[in-house]
């Protein structure tokens, strides 16, 4: 703990960027939870809480390879600003959903939620290395992960409460305000080059905007990293079930356990204090295991999530339920945050906006098939089955990490090189 406070007392930046975070994510999760009860309440259907997932992913997977561009070429500061008030703006449209009761709205409404989201989300993975020094940087992405886990415990729990006793519309406001109150805090970082622009551009970039061109430059730079390349296929792997875990958390909660918003809260909490548990086990290997034990250690990982997933599905008490989602969900948490502190310490800064926003994109991409596949078999098949289904998926994830690297194609890369170039071969013009 002594790391994460020193951390905020002697990094102002980072200490401004942290403070905004957990306001903004506990209004996100207070916003998923009144949507997501809103909906099983109005319909009591499986089919529109996947569609309201699908309504969230599609438009985030359009929007990504944009962000990633944009953040890469322009200000990533401003334009992280510019996501938080739009967001804050829209988020205040959810109210009509409440008074119209139009799931329309919802659908809508959470599909131009979710395409300004890739803004921020990438440009505060990009920007990270930029408010740290290379000593604080696993320090300070520990705590950025913990505290998103925290705040999904917390934002999950209260948000259901919230809903539960005080309404819908509650919830919808304090999201929007926290969408304003990141605005504030991001706006006020500082750079002592007055800007957080990527220092250095690519050897083949010109002035003139190529979108598809950079978009492919920064896939080759993946492709030429098998590392990278590797982490950002086993988040698809570990999408292929995690997209029907969102529907199922529901499911379970509103349907299996009949629990309604609380237990939904309940549960989005529980998984947020197990993803809290498994980021300070993650903190702490990562300081004391070498390059191989990280490895190794995302394999167990793997198996483990999915096996406890499996097990939750088939509990039939609330308890034990709760107790297996918490250990999944901390068994991803390490590897999660391994990974994405490897992420940090080896991706060039020219493409850092580009990789994040590129894997965020596959992840959602492959949500989306996982969560219509689990929306439309909840309408033939037990909710107890699908969740078994999903856990598999999860796991498949591990067999494809431990087949890659014990065939040598996961070596560790030399730390990022500024005056590394990818040459994009074809068309000059993009």
């Amino acid at each position: 703990m002594s790391d994460f406070t020193r951390l905020l007392s002697q990094n102002r930046n980072y200490r401004y960027a942290w403070v905004g975070q957990i306001v903004s994510e506990i209004g996100d999760h207070f916003n998923n939870i009144a949507v997501l009860s809103l909906a099983i309440q109005l319909t009591h259907s499986g089919t529109v809480i996947a569609a309201l997932m699908l309504s969230r992913a599609i438009p985030a997977v359009l929007a990504g390879p944009l962000a990633g561009i944009l953040l890469d070429r322009f200000d990533r500061q401003r334009i992280m600003i510019a996501s938080d008030l739009v967001r804050g703006f829209i988020a205040l449209g959810f109210i009509a959903a409440v008074a119209y009761k139009q799931i329309w709205l919802l659908y809508i409404l959470s599909g131009l939620l979710m395409m300004a989201s890739p803004f921020f989300t990438s440009g505060r993975s990009a920007i990270l290395p930029a408010i740290a020094t290379d000593k604080e940087l696993h320090t300070a992405n520990s705590l950025t992960q913990t505290t998103g886990w925290l705040t999904l415990a917390v934002g999950a729990y209260f948000g259901g409460t919230s809903a539960a006793h005080f309404g819908y519309q509650v919830a919808f406001i304090f999201n929007s305000l926290s969408f304003f109150v990141s605005a504030f805090c991001i706006f006020s970082l500082r750079s002592p080059q007055g800007h957080f622009r990527a220092q250095h551009r690519s050897l083949n970039e010109t002035k003139v905007a190529r979108p598809w061109h950079e978009y492919r430059e920064g896939l080759a730079y993946m492709v030429q990293t098998p590392l990278i390349l590797g982490i950002g296929l086993i988040a698809v792997g570990w999408a292929s079930g995690g997209g029907a875990a969102q529907v199922l958390f529901t499911l379970f909660s509103e349907i299996v356990f009949k629990r309604g918003p609380e237990g939904l809260g309940q549960l989005w909490g529980t998984a947020g204090v197990g993803l809290v548990v498994g980021a300070f086990v993650g903190n702490r290997l990562g300081k004391r295991i070498g390059f191989e034990a990280y490895k190794r250690t995302v394999f167990i990982c793997y198996l483990l999530h999915g096996g406890a997933y499996i097990v939750f599905s088939q509990m039939g008490q609330w308890g034990w339920a709760l107790f297996f989602m918490g250990f999944s969900r901390a068994a991803v948490a390490v590897s999660s945050l391994l990974n994405w502190s490897t992420l940090l310490q080896h991706v060039d800064d020219r493409y850092r906006g580009r990789v994040f926003s590129t894997i965020e994109t596959m992840n959602w991409s492959t949500m989306i098939f996982s969560m219509l596949a689990a929306g439309t078999a909840s309408q033939y098949v037990s909710i107890r089955s699908i969740g078994v289904a999903s856990g598999l998926f999860s796991s498949s994830t591990a067999i494809f990490w431990a087949w890659a690297n014990w065939t040598g194609r996961l070596p560790e890369p030399a730390l990022s090189e500024d005056d590394a170039a990818v040459e994009i071969h074809g068309d000059p013009t993009g």
